[in-house]
């Protein structure tokens, strides 16, 4: 162990909970934000387009972006977790090995996935939820964005790794610079050369790939695990840490993307203005809880860190914190959205079928908005402890087990109404399961602590 790595480990397990939370955060935060911001400005320029349709594909590439993430996330957090760990237990050997491992099967899936794409583009559209009329301007985007997949794939890998091993600053460098490049390409690519849609795609995967290279320039910086090739571990035992610990994410994530083609799925008999104003309902949403999810993974190198360290105590110390802190943040948070729902859609689309829409399905998700702040700390924990199974169960519940037959119950039941209010429901359903499983473990960790036993992950 260096002398970096060695002042680390005592930084992390050693510092009081809350400045160390809150400067682990800082840098996930602004990462979250600037990401947020560039996710919503391929929707943002592209609704300048004045098209409907235009907008509705951004939508509907989202659930497939959605997917890339997920897998992204599987090998990022997947490795990441059990990183932590180790660096909590000072085993810096098998750290380094499972961070190659975790990056070089991204980057090989993100190959399968561009190419399986390119070869199978018009199906993809149409199961992604397109119209005939969405249709040409999906292909455009969707073929571009595919290109990126490896990139984009392993990327996440990298960020994660760099987080997890309490470097955040360096992820956010590499996140925010490839962020800004984005959202300057965006107009340039689209009006000046005159590439529409797909001058989108094209400036978001050049960023992706712009950030992709900083990560990797940041994985040699600052006492960080270095990624080379013939560390990378082919063993069964490896492939099911990743597995074990990235499950929950690709629950998640996965189950995020098919909950947005349901959803555009159960919206299409609604016309394009209904697509596209859940389009932008879902980006606006994933904005206003970007700082929060920032602030969670903050708490998650502290927590496997200190949960490497057996240092139960802290561990509980710091989810208690993230919960009251990210409660009242989201509470104001929704309180601006619901009061200033038209203005927000309004500005990526100035249709007033998309406006009334949009507005009406963002005031009910503000309602219930709060809620994350239990339900998104309660699965970062769960994961980073390895406690698959709960964290499996609480990050499928929200947009798979609860939304997916609740959007297409309501909407049969109550027509477009139905669609705008699926995702709070969910919400509640997910609130109701999420908290009896956090206490349960919340009081095994206090067991353990006082018996002085270790816990397994």
């Amino acid at each position: 162990m260096d002398e970096k790595q060695e002042r680390k480990y005592q930084q992390m397990t050693q510092t009081p909970i809350a400045p160390l939370i809150c400067r682990l955060a800082l840098p996930c935060i602004v990462s979250m934000l600037v990401t947020s911001f560039y996710n919503m400005a391929d929707t943002f320029f592209v609704g300048l387009l004045r098209s409907n349709s235009a907008t509705g594909a951004v939508g509907v590439v989202f659930s497939l972006m959605a997917i890339i993430q997920a897998i992204g996330f599987f090998f990022g957090h997947g490795s990441g977790n059990f990183i932590s760990r180790e660096l909590g237990k000072q085993n810096y050997k098998t750290a380094s090995d499972m961070a190659a491992t975790g990056f070089f099967f991204a980057l090989g899936t993100g190959v399968v996935l561009c190419v399986l794409g390119e070869l199978f583009l018009e199906p993809l559209a149409m199961l992604l939820g397109s119209t005939p009329t969405i249709l040409p301007h999906t292909k455009a985007y969707l073929g571009v964005i595919l290109l990126g997949a490896p990139w984009m794939t392993s990327s996440l890998v990298l960020n994660n790794q760099l987080r997890y091993q309490g470097s955040a600053a360096y992820a956010m460098v590499g996140i925010a610079s490839g962020a800004v490049l984005n959202i300057a390409l965006d107009p340039l690519l689209i009006f000046t050369f005159h590439l529409g849609v797909a001058g989108a795609a094209w400036a978001t995967i050049i960023s992706q790939f712009v950030s992709f290279c900083l990560l990797l320039i940041g994985c040699t910086r600052g006492g960080n695990l270095r990624i080379h090739i013939r560390q990378v571990q082919l063993s069964w035992e490896y492939i099911s840490l990743i597995v074990r610990g990235g499950l929950p994410s690709l629950a998640r994530q996965g189950l995020a993307s098919v909950a947005t083609i349901c959803l555009n799925r159960a919206a299409r008999p609604y016309g394009d203005a209904a697509i596209a104003a859940m389009g932008v309902v879902q980006r606006i949403m994933m904005f206003g809880g970007s700082a929060m999810i920032g602030f969670g993974q903050g708490f998650q190198p502290m927590c496997g860190f200190n949960y490497g360290a057996k240092l139960y105590g802290r561990v509980r110390e710091g989810f208690w914190f993230c919960v009251k802190a990210s409660f009242v943040f989201l509470l104001a948070v929704s309180a601006v959205g619901y009061a200033f729902a038209p203005q927000l859609i309004a500005a990526f689309r100035d249709d007033p079928d998309v406006i009334a829409c949009g507005a009406r399905a963002l005031r009910f998700q503000c309602v219930t908005f709060c809620f994350s702040s239990w339900i998104v700390m309660s699965n970062m924990m769960l994961q980073t402890i390895g406690k698959t199974v709960p964290a499996t169960f609480v990050a499928m519940a929200r947009q798979g087990i609860f939304f997916i037959p609740l959007v297409y119950i309501l909407s049969a039941s109550l027509g477009l109404t139905g669609i705008q209010i699926t995702q709070s429901a969910a919400d509640a359903l997910t609130l109701v399961c999420a908290v009896p499983i956090q206490l349960y473990v919340l009081r095994e960790l206090a067991r353990q602590e006082r018996q002085g036993l270790s816990a397994e992950p």
